[in-house]
């Protein structure tokens, strides 16, 4: 068993994990993060969810009224007039995202940058102009360009982002008036078989609804991080096609439960396997990234553990961080000289047998780095957490006041 560096492993999967989003370079078209290459019309990604009160209700709120008065024809089934009722009232809250970008190309020897192009989804959180996407809709913009659903474009700039969660903020400065604010729903009791839509900008059609069923639950997915995991993830069955990256997974009351992120694909194109970031989780972190334009996570301040069959064994941790200062211990390195005639040889070597090993945070057991990870990460900096170890046969508890990173 070789040390881990603290971050969660990898999930593999037999399909390929493309992410929603389409980009342009020279006529070509190519899927980012996790994608092979996709063939087919310049796409977008899927929008996000809004920052107003989650649990305001539909009176309470005149952007959950009609967007005209229309006549709704009397031979539709109640299915059918719940499918009309969500696009009325999400679809203004959502919008395309297009960005402009370099890349480099030889041409005759010569390094020249090309311009490319990509799009995506997004949506409006509130009435001050932001906007939540996914961070690899944006990556690397050059310049951003938001079309609300009335049409108007405006530019855009991105204010705050975070790689391992994929989540990103744009600000756009345009009337209130013109800005309809996404109503977050809740991911906490999702169930299987539940009826959802997805809507956003698939192969640059604004505005395109489709339906499905959550699939399942708890999925895990790569984060575009390296050993780190996107966990809870939501699975559908509703078509999510290159461009829905970004956009919002509804309920049947028109609120944001999620945002499409990835499909599971062979083709590049909707193979009944999409994935949605649960919005519990977003919501956690929009109004850090609007205030300070990151995520400031928990530090425990352990550098790399061992998976052991008896727990994690502890590895190595930051000189001065939380870990090290509620003395917990590490691999200790032991040296001794030896003479060789006139030299002296100096022997170094790891000794594990003072290393802690922990078994659980707050009493939830740890078998993993990962399940390490996930139980900090619940956590705040500057929050306490108790640490069971067992630390030269003896089980014990250590209390960590957490830092920040």
């Amino acid at each position: 068993m070789h040390p881990q560096q603290i971050h969660g492993s990898h999930l593999a999967m037999k399909h390929t994990l493309t992410a929603c989003f389409l980009s342009a370079i020279l006529g070509g078209i190519v899927a980012t993060w996790l994608a092979d290459p996709l063939a087919g019309w310049p796409g977008e990604a899927p929008a996000m969810a809004q920052f107003a009160d989650p649990r305001a209700t539909a009176a309470a709120d005149p952007s959950f009224a009609p967007i005209a008065s229309v006549t709704t024809p009397t031979n539709l089934t109640p299915e059918e007039l719940t499918n009309i009722r969500v696009y009325e009232i999400a679809n203004r809250s959502v919008v395309n995202i297009n960005t402009q970008f370099d890349s480099y190309g030889r041409v005759f020897m010569m390094v020249v940058p090309t311009p490319g192009q990509g799009s995506g989804s997004g949506s409006v959180i509130d009435r001050q102009g932001h906007i939540l996407t996914n961070y690899h809709v944006v990556e690397d913009a050059d310049k951003i360009e938001v079309t609300l659903a009335g049409g108007k474009s405006y530019p855009a700039e991105l204010v705050g982002r975070d790689m391992e969660h994929d989540i990103a903020i744009l600000k756009i400065d345009a009337p209130s008036s013109e800005l309809y604010p996404i109503h977050f729903g809740s991911s906490e009791n999702l169930r299987v078989g539940q009826r959802v839509y997805a809507l956003g900008n698939p192969f640059g059609l604004e505005g395109t609804i489709t339906t499905g069923i959550i699939s399942n639950l708890n999925r895990t997915l790569p984060s575009r991080v390296p050993d780190r995991e996107l966990k809870s993830i939501i699975q559908t069955d509703a078509a999510l096609n290159p461009g829905n990256s970004g956009g919002p997974l509804l309920d049947t009351s028109g609120r944001m439960i999620g945002m499409n992120v990835a499909i599971a694909t062979k083709s590049g194109q909707s193979a009944g396997l999409g994935f949605a970031i649960p919005i519990n989780r977003i919501a956690r972190f929009v109004p850090e990234l609007i205030a300070t334009g990151k995520i400031t996570r928990p530090d425990i301040g352990i550098v790399a553990v061992m998976e052991t069959p008896e727990g994690l064994q502890i590895v190595d941790t930051n000189e001065g961080g939380p870990a090290a200062m509620a003395g917990l211990r590490g691999w200790q390195i032991v040296q001794r000289q030896v003479r060789r005639g006139p030299f002296v040889e100096i022997q170094r070597k790891r000794d594990r047998s003072k290393a802690d090993l922990i078994v659980a945070v707050d009493g939830q057991p740890v078998e993993s780095a990962s399940s390490l990870i996930e139980l900090i990460e619940a956590h705040k900096p500057g929050d306490k957490v108790v640490l069971t170890i067992v630390r030269e046969g003896q089980r014990q508890q250590v209390m960590v006041t957490l830092g920040a990173t």
